[in-house]
């Protein structure tokens, strides 16, 4: 197709520039002879319009009333007069370049015009050449770029902006894959590739798009095959980009097919809001009910709704007016206003010759063509213009578009049609006005975009989906591992097609929650002898064999890849399994609960904070004077006996205090811990294994085994780097405990949900370290597949009303070991330093105090008297003073020896009466 488009535009150019060779050739003496006696009294204007089209008409009749309009005010042109020509091209691109060429042979400054994108991609050329400015409202197409063809100005809209509007109704509604009908031109290719685009950015995409020739060439023939095609499709999105008489033709063959019925969507881009507006909606309503489509948004104003008050006396009641005839109107208000301007600036209408010719040894002579020399000023007043007109304010960006582009959207009823909201560039979707968003910060939050209830096709409110199963009537084909192990996951039933198990059972649960209906079958995969290979499985999806894949198959990233996976239903994981000896108790199995590291620091700082307590009440507690001897035993007794709140000796001094009741808060932490510990180490038999998990199991050469058909195998190898030659393949759990038991392999590596069943049946083995690997099961569907959207939905309703927590206990319900347990680990120092830094602190403070409050006694006790010359006898001298004055006894005041008398006194009293009691019993 793209060859044959190739040529023939190399055909068409060549006939044009041919024609053009013949025309101006046959025509530079009559230019010469032309009488330009007017020329500075009127100012030739060309429009190029198929006025037999909707946008033809109005055009001509809204270009017209403002050329009148125009004319009949004194102040615009300085008393010049405009002379618009409208040339009919009659749906022919060769007659509308031959009005071109005609235009610009008679002084024109200007074309209102072309009225398609593929007539405008030609005319730009010449208009670059001989400096005329092109204005457009209906040629939009993105690919108009001001780069290319800077004499080119788009007055309306581009469709970057009416596609970028599609793209984000399609993701608000929440649909992904779309189908594009379009015409095969140069607006319709474009369009689509930027509706694309624009889905892509969004995170949907075209699933097809249906080329249509031409118009007027498409015929019922083809338009209906496409169709046929379209409805045996997943999709039922359909964006409709044609023009008027092609696409109401796509809507009756469409309503003939039943495509307009419940459960489909058709969105049409602008050409069908002209046609509602233009013509009498009774007509085509019928074909067309529950379509949504955009309508270029022009805010309300006085000069508006004037213009439409006239509008009857105008058209004399043939056709209605739509946007493009506002725009029509506008453009040559914007033509007019950017020539007043360039006269004030003292430009002239003037023309120069300039001859084209060939580089090579024949001149082609095409003729006298002339080059508006005033056209580059004209195209700078045309861009910075600054007005209102009848679509609002009317100005140019930096990338030529005007100012925040929106439209409306409308819903087709049968009534007619409503409005059920509005986008703009600003803020996105919205059901008010883009006028008043405008006025406030820009929204695109995903809580801001909603739009007015539609009314679809099949006359029903309820969001269409958005596709269906293709080819209607067959069942889908859902593939099922042949396990022959571990059946209670997945299994045959009697040698017959009938399947059962966790995730059988899931997968009736999900597909019930639907709002819709799925026939469905299932068919094993695999030979009933060795449990497949899930790989090969989730590979037939790829191949069109299966739809959809149900069972343990684990989501992993090479899966991924090339399928679609629901939500997983199950959490899962690698996990080592291994052979574990019961641990035998001895004579110093007390001193399990702690690390060798943990006792050390734990009897250092018994005696630390025995030997804190004594500096801090030696001078004031006689229970910590007297001989050297007895103060070391002090000491080591005050020390240990905090272990059990027993120590007889009182502390009298507050840092002494202080420094007791953290360190007993620390014992009393101590103590639960080792006899919470120590519980368990009596209590609990105890496991032990040389495999403690993956890292000892990859540093040894020990084999491994793995469960045939799972991705275990693959993922050691690739992602740990463990030969080939390590590993042993295990087809059930009869030979997992055999391997294990016999030594063939050290240890086996699979997904936990199957490890938990093992382990119920075998407690001799036990699971060691941490799963390596984070994943889940979940089911395989085609890439893009709603479906898997659909489901993922109905999983996680059963996750949250309890269902698969039911299902899991119904077939996955463990047998428990009544001697398993993990290994124990020994309480480390790691656990206690917060305990211990916070007691050394305690102590270093209390010592700094205390050694502070010694300096300042002993410094008002003897002040400083030594001289210079013995300065050094007199320090050593002081020093032992100095420890001398801590080790003596402090003397006690009256108060407080008062206070003691009666403290001895009162505990006299008591034992007394305590012995008397006795005594009488």
């Amino acid at each position: 197709m793209n060859v044959q488009l190739a040529y023939r535009r190399f055909f068409m150019n060549l006939l044009f520039l041919a024609f053009t060779f013949i025309l101006l050739h046959g025509s530079s003496t009559a230019r010469e002879e032309a009488s330009r006696h007017d020329a500075d009294d009127v100012v030739n204007i060309g429009a190029i319009f198929t006025l037999q089209t909707i946008n033809g008409k109005v055009s001509k009749i809204a270009i017209e009333a403002a050329e009148q309009d125009v004319n009949s005010d004194p102040r615009i042109l300085g008393g010049r007069r405009l002379s618009i020509k409208i040339h009919d091209s009659n749906f022919s691109s060769f007659l509308g370049f031959i009005g071109a060429l005609k235009f610009l042979m008679t002084d024109t400054v200007a074309i209102i015009g072309p009225q398609t994108s593929g007539m405008a991609h030609v005319l730009s050329h010449l208009a670059n050449e001989l400096h005329v400015p092109l204005l457009s409202f209906t040629a939009l197409d993105s690919t108009l770029t001001p780069l290319q063809y800077p004499y080119f100005v788009q007055t309306a809209p581009s469709d970057q902006f009416q596609m970028t509007a599609i793209a984000d109704m399609i993701s608000n509604y929440g649909w992904r894959e779309v189908i594009a009908i379009f015409n095969d031109d140069d607006p319709g290719r474009n369009g689509v590739t930027v509706l694309g685009d624009k889905l892509a950015e969004r995170g949907c995409k075209l699933s097809y798009k249906a080329a249509l020739p031409p118009e007027p060439t498409a015929t019922p023939s083809f338009i209906t095959s496409q169709l046929v095609k379209i409805k045996s499709m997943e999709s039922r999105i359909i964006v409709l980009h044609t023009f008027a008489k092609t696409g109401l033709l796509v809507f009756d063959l469409a309503q003939k097919q039943e495509m307009m019925s419940k459960g489909y969507v058709w969105i049409a881009t602008a050409w069908l809001s002209t046609v509602l507006d233009s013509s009498s909606a009774s007509n085509t309503s019928n074909s067309i009910l529950g379509a949504l489509t955009l309508r270029p948004h022009t805010p309300q104003s006085l000069k508006k709704q004037a213009f439409i008050s006239r509008w009857k006396h105008l058209s004399n009641g043939s056709i209605g007016l739509n946007p493009y005839g506002l725009y029509a109107y506008d453009s040559v208000w914007t033509i007019a206003r950017a020539l007043n301007l360039f006269f004030d600036q003292k430009g002239k209408v003037s023309f120069s010759n300039k001859n084209l010719s060939s580089t090579g040894e024949e001149n082609l002579n095409l003729g006298a063509l002339s080059v508006f020399e005033g056209g580059k000023q004209l195209l700078d007043n045309i861009l910075g213009i600054n007005m209102t007109g009848l679509t609002g304010p009317i100005h140019f960006g930096s990338d030529r578009s005007p100012p925040h582009p929106s439209y409306e959207i409308i819903n087709v009823i049968a009534t007619g049609f409503r409005s059920i909201g509005y986008w703009s560039n600003y803020s996105g979707l919205s059901v008010i006005t883009p006028e008043k968003l405008q006025l406030k910060p820009a929204n695109r939050s995903i809580s801001s975009q909603h739009l007015k209830p539609v009314i679809w096709p099949g006359n029903t409110i309820e969001r269409p989906r958005g596709w269906v199963f293709p080819h209607n009537g067959r069942q889908l084909r859902i593939g099922v591992p042949n396990r022959v192990s571990y059946r209670a996951i997945v299994s045959q039933i009697n040698a017959s097609n009938a399947v059962q198990g966790y995730c059988i059972e899931i997968f009736r649960a999900a597909i019930k929650l639907l709002p819709y209906t799925v026939q469905y079958k299932f068919v094993l995969f695999g030979d009933g002898e060795n449990n497949p290979s899930y790989y090969d499985l989730v590979n037939m999806i790829t191949l069109d064999v299966f739809d959809v894949a149900v069972g343990d198959i684990a989501i992993v990233t090479d899966r991924t890849k090339i399928v679609d996976f629901t939500q997983p239903y199950i959490e899962s994981g690698l996990v080592v399994v291994a052979p574990v000896n019961k641990l035998k108790s001895h004579a110093w199995a007390f001193l399990r609960p702690f690390t060798p590291m943990m006792w050390g620091v734990t009897a250092f700082f018994f005696l630390f904070v025995g030997t804190v307590v004594w500096i801090l009440e030696h001078r004031t507690n006689d229970d910590f004077r007297g001989p050297p001897k007895e103060q070391i035993v002090t000491v080591l007794w005050f020390s240990f006996s905090t272990m059990f709140f027993a120590h007889r000796e009182n502390t009298v001094s507050p840092l002494g205090r202080v420094v007791l009741i953290i360190w007993l808060f620390v014992v009393l932490i101590i103590n639960s811990s080792y006899t919470a510990s120590l519980t368990s180490i009596l209590t609990v038999q105890q496991l032990s294994s040389p495999i403690t998990g993956i890292d000892s199991l990859i540093s040894s050469n020990e084999r491994i085994g793995f469960q045939v058909g799972s991705f275990a195998a693959n993922y050691l190898t690739e992602q740990l780097n463990i030969p080939k030659h390590r590993l042993v393949p295990l087809g059930s759990p009869e030979e997992y405990a055999i391997a294990l038991e016999r030594g063939t392999v050290a240890a086996v590596v699979d997904e936990r949900p199957y490890v938990e069943l093992f382990l119920s049946d075998h407690c001799e083995f036990s699971i060691r370290g941490q799963e390596f690997t984070k994943s889940g099961w979940g089911f395989a569907f085609p890439r893009d597949s709603p479906f898997a959207v659909d489901m993922s939905t109905a999983i996680l309703t059963l996750s949250e009303n309890g269902e698969l927590q039911r299902i899991h206990e119904k077939w996955l319900s463990e047998k428990a070991c009544a001697h398993r347990s993990s290994e124990n680990e020994q309480l480390q120092l790691n656990s206690f330093k917060g305990l211990f830094l916070i007691c050394g602190i305690t102590c270093f403070m209390a010592l700094l105090i205390y050694f502070l409050s010694m300096l300042h006694q002993f410094s008002k006790k003897s002040p400083i008297k030594a001289g210079p010359s013995n300065r050094d006898s007199s320090r050593s001298t002081r020093i032992q003073t100095f420890l001398d004055f801590v080790d003596e006894k402090e003397a006690v005041s009256p108060r407080k020896l008062k206070r003691k008398l009666e403290h001895i006194s009162s505990n006299r009293l008591r034992s007394i009466s305590k012995s008397r009691s006795e005594r009488v019993q």
